[in-house]
């Protein structure tokens, strides 16, 4: 073994102290960390307005070659009421100076309370409701897709369970789940995984909470996160908020198999139908409501539904939860976040007063990963 000499001793003192200083230095040019009640630095910017307002919309986003387009599908106009559900179809492709344009209109009748979601460059949407005239809903089984890059549509393998309100996401960038959900008359605790490239559906270990509908979730590595949603009070449908955060664990690399496990509850608010949205290590809760409503933002108790200015976060890796600052105005009647390029989009929904909004706020949120987790 080679002994230390004196010069080895005052070269590697030296190199403690260099590192040293280049620590220093490094964390007076870091960006400070704000204190746990304070919401973390995000900037929203306003985006171009849609050419409509729409609120239950389907909403994604993609990685394009000119850059990130932001799509959204499906919904309800502002007038409320059931010939209001629409199929219509837009794309912003950001930083182009003509904003959204229309698209071919989602094949089938309009519907509300689907979701969507991005893989490989295509975008597929799930499920959702149709509502009639006397105001009977129906869930719809379809999975519709949509290529960007050609500008069709095509039809993938019905849902088995078909649900609408579900939280969905992107396992692995290659198969979608769909957590829990409503269907027709009641919610669904199924968890069911839709493999894009095979077109086959299979199903995953049921949640072992309460099912929910207009819950907020996503999948962050190799974890499904969830919060909130509807719970059934009683027969007569009425409704209270579930208070719970669920993670579902799939390191074991078999969709099939998921580790439930409760992450307790989250820092208050509890949401209904916020939009949710992983991006990095991060989930990402945005908007939403206190109050669990119909269609229309009335409150199931008969009281108007207000949404909620907030942006909750939880970071997978420190399992810690924080508030990011929110976009400058409050909506609900989300599902989904538009994610790509390490932005988020939040397309649509409902303001205060339950007014149906055209408005889409973004934010770039890379800076934020890169500094705080």
């Amino acid at each position: 073994m080679r002994t230390a000499t004196v010069s080895d001793i005052v070269l590697m003192r030296r190199g403690v102290v260099i590192a040293l200083l280049g620590a220093m230095v490094a964390a007076c040019n870091a960006p400070p960390v704000p204190e746990r009640g304070e919401p973390l630095a995000v900037v929203w910017k306003a985006g171009p307005p849609l050419p409509a307002p729409v609120t239950n919309n389907a909403v994604a986003a993609v990685n394009t070659d000119a850059g990130v387009a932001v799509f959204s599908f499906l919904g309800l106009d502002s007038t409320k009421v059931w010939s209001g559900v629409t199929n219509a179809a837009y794309r912003w492709d950001v930083g182009s100076p003509e904003g959204w344009r229309p698209l071919e209109p989602v094949p089938g009748p309009g519907r509300l309370a689907a979701t969507a979601q991005a893989v490989r460059g295509k975008i597929y949407v799930f499920g959702g409701y149709t509502m009639a005239a006397d105001g009977k809903e129906r869930t719809l089984p379809d999975v519709n897709i949509y290529d960007p890059s050609s500008g069709t549509w095509s039809r993938g393998r019905d849902i088995p369970v078909p649900v609408d309100d579900a939280v969905s996401g992107v396992w692995r960038d290659s198969i979608v789940v769909l957590v829990s959900g409503w269907r027709n008359e009641s919610s669904v605790d199924r968890v069911q995984w839709y493999d894009p490239a095979t077109n086959r559906w299979s199903q995953g270990t049921p949640i072992p909470g309460t099912p929910v509908f207009g819950h907020a979730g996503a999948v962050v590595g190799d974890h499904i996160i969830y919060v909130d949603g509807a719970v059934a009070v009683d027969d007569t449908r009425r409704f209270a908020l579930d208070t719970a955060a669920w993670m579902g664990d799939v390191t074991s690399g078999d969709p099939s198999v998921v580790a439930w496990s409760a992450l307790g509850e989250h820092p208050l608010p509890a949401l209904y139908r916020a939009a949710g949205g992983s991006v990095g290590g991060l989930a990402l809760f945005v908007g939403g409501s206190e109050n669990p409503y119909n269609h229309d933002g009335i409150g199931y108790d008969g009281v108007p539904s207000e949404p909620i200015r907030q942006v909750l976060a939880f970071a997978l890796r420190v399992s810690e939860w924080r508030n990011l600052a929110a976009p400058p105005i409050a909506t609900m009647d989300h599902r989904t976040l538009g994610v790509a390029g390490g932005m988020v989009f939040l397309v649509g929904g409902m303001e205060g007063g339950q007014s149906v909004s055209s408005k889409v706020w973004y934010a770039d949120v890379k800076e934020l990963l890169a500094s705080i987790w």
